[in-house]
Formats: C-alpha cells, structure tokens, sequence
C-alpha cells in the first residue's frame, strides 16, 4: 500500500502543543468512497464537508487525485470538521477554483452569533492531505485570497499536509495566501501549521499564507518556491496595482505574533519587500519569533530590514531569534 512523500521538516524538532496535534481520526463520522478510486469524488468531499464531523476517505489501496467541480464549504453549525487524507488524497483544484471555505460571517453557511467574527467553532484540521492548484483568482469576497483554504472564523489547524501550486490574484496592495488565506480566528487563538510543505504558490502577496490580525504557530514545515508577484506594494505606490510583499508569509494588522520553529524557508522571492515574511504591525504591538529555523536564499527585490535577509519587520523592538541566522 503506497502513500504519498511526507511532508513537512523531519529533523524541525519543534515542541508540538497538544492543541497542535493531528485528530484521532480512527472512528471517522464519515468516509469518503467505497474502496475504489472512483467512488472518491468532488461531490462526495463537498456533501462530507458540509455535514461536519470526522470526515476519512477509502479510496483504494493506491494514492487518488480528486479534481474538485465545487467548492466544498463548511456549515457554520458544524461543531468541528476533520479532513483526512490518511497520507493518499490529494485534492486538485484544477486551477479553476478554490478548495476549501470556512467563513463564519458568511450567512449562506449558516449564522449562527452576532459575533461572528469571534467565535470558537467551527473548528476545521486539515492533515494528511495535498491539496494543489487552488485558485482564488477574481474570487473578491471578504478581500480574496486563499486560493486553496480560506478560513475566516472558528479555528484552523493544518497538520502533516501538502500545497503545491495554488494560486491567488496577482496584484492588490493587501491580498493574500495563494495556499492560506486566514482571517478572525475564534478567542485570538493561532492558526497552527505542523509538519507541513508549501511550495510553488503565487499570489499578489503571501504565495503561501496570508492573513490580518491573525497569529500564526508554524512548526517543523518547509516553504520553497513560492513568489509574491504583485507590483507597488502596500499602500500601492501612484500608478500601481499594489502587492509584492511576503514570498512565503504576509502577515498584517495590529497584536498579533508569528512563530517559526523547526522551519526551513528558502528559495522564495518577493518582487517588493520580504522574500521570505512581511511582518507589519501597525500599532507595533506584534512579535516575530524564528527558533532552530533555516531561512535561505529568499531575494526581496524591493526592500527588507537591515540585518534580517528575507524579511521586512515593523513590530514590536526587534525579532526573537535563537538558531541559525537567516542569510542571503
């Protein structure tokens, strides 16, 4: 029985959080397929999805590629949704449109508090999944971006899983994520990323993820190649669409924090500022905090801070760095 490569830094030796983990997935709610490839289709991850719950597949004893048809959406009044791939699903967005979609203020989903912008559930992990050629692009509700998971509200975690080639719009000053695009998480808390590749995503900004006045946990995972396109940065320069920022990581807004540990990113390029992270926050409230992590060869061809290759930092004094230095 194959599986797919794992991905993720297997020598990161990051200290995991329990609230980091995978889901015990071994008494799934739901299964997709019936043993064969065939019966794993775009239909059936989309109805799994909106009904929530632990959600596995049983495709056959070889790895399968599912060509998405829709979007699969979370309901709102989904306590918890678990997406499994077991180490052989990968789910493809053709390039024609987004994977998935979590977005609690979004009345089409279901509302369920006035304070949608804060609130715990749903809780959606993604692991053991690829998921590949997500494309938001024209897509501008709520800002645009996420190419392959947009998640505003609730929770996300990502764990043990692949993005490869997704794809955002191309220019705007503050867009974002062509694999992650992550908005109001429930209580302020992170969005943990544990185990984890992204590679070969292109956004305006964020080819890998993006977010506002979100906190990130990103632990033993790996970013290359991915570029942030978008020309005129943020606010767009006169004459410009704006973007350019962040290769791998665009992260804006005021208290929030960042934490890479255990993490390799090299080979990413912005064609503004921040190769590898743009870290702006704006009341300077926000932390950056790079442990035991390898940041390589990530060209920004507009601007960085001094003495930080790859990365441009507005925050609160200076990043907290223990571990290899980043370098050109």
């Amino acid at each position: 029985m194959r599986t797919l490569p794992k991905p993720g830094n297997p020598g990161g030796g990051a200290e995991i959080p329990g609230d980091a983990r995978a889901v015990d997935t071994r008494r799934p709610d739901r299964t997709i397929g019936d043993g064969t490839a065939a019966g794993c289709t775009s239909a059936a991850v989309v109805k799994a999805v909106a009904r929530g719950g632990i959600i596995t597949f049983d495709c056959g004893p070889e790895p399968v590629t599912i060509t998405m048809t829709a979007t699969a959406k979370v309901r709102n009044t989904s306590p918890a949704v678990v997406l499994d791939g077991g180490g052989k699903v990968t789910l493809d967005g053709a390039g024609k449109r987004r994977i998935l979609y979590l977005n609690t203020c979004d009345k089409a989903q279901g509302w369920t508090t006035a304070h949608c912008d804060d609130q715990p559930a749903p809780r959606l992990t993604v692991q053991n999944l690829v998921l590949t050629r997500g494309d938001s692009t024209g897509d501008t509700a709520e800002g645009g971006g996420g190419g392959a998971i947009f998640a505003r509200g609730g929770r996300l975690k990502v764990v043990g899983s692949r993005f490869t080639g997704n794809r955002c719009d191309r220019t705007g000053p503050d867009l974002g994520g062509a694999a992650i695009r992550a908005l109001d998480q429930g209580g302020d808390r992170p969005v943990y990323v544990v185990d984890s590749t992204f590679s070969g995503g292109v956004c305006s900004n964020g080819a890998a993820l993006s977010s506002i006045g979100v906190s990130w946990s990103v632990l033993d995972s790996v970013f290359t190649g991915n570029a942030a396109v978008g020309r005129g940065a943020n606010p767009a320069r006169g004459g410009t669409p704006g973007g350019g920022s962040g290769g791998a990581i665009y992260l804006d807004g005021n208290d929030f924090t960042l934490t890479l540990d255990g993490t390799v990113v090299r080979d990413n390029r912005a064609a503004e500022g921040g190769g590898a992270i743009f870290f702006v926050s704006n009341d300077r409230t926000g932390r950056l905090t790079i442990r035991n992590s390898k940041l390589r060869h990530n060209p920004s061809a507009g601007f960085e801070t001094a003495g930080l290759p790859g990365i441009f930092f507005l925050g609160r004094g200076k990043p907290s760095i223990s571990g290899p230095s980043p370098k050109k």
